[in-house]
């Protein structure tokens, strides 16, 4: 019997909070410097991955403001922000 030598492609993140947590977790399991050679690379591939799910989350939501805003992006006012 073969065996099955393609790598498991994660899945996607789920939204941008998993995405952030799992970014997380990751970032600590890299630096703690345990990880050997070739899951290093596989985690950092995924680190990337996640980080530019987050910032394109990121950048979605601003542009989202920025039609609300009338295409300027204001600072968020916590104590306004609930009047």
């Amino acid at each position: 019997m073969a065996k099955n030598s393609s790598p498991t492609v994660p899945a996607p993140p789920a939204n941008y909070e998993a995405s952030l947590e799992e970014l997380e977790t990751l970032v600590a399991r890299l630096e703690s410097g345990q990880l050997p050679l070739d899951q290093l690379l596989t985690g950092y591939q995924r680190g990337a991955e996640l980080l530019k799910f987050c910032r394109d989350r990121l950048e979605a939501v601003e542009n989202q403001i920025k039609v609300l805003e009338g295409n300027e992006l204001k600072p968020w006012n916590k104590e306004s922000s609930f009047d």
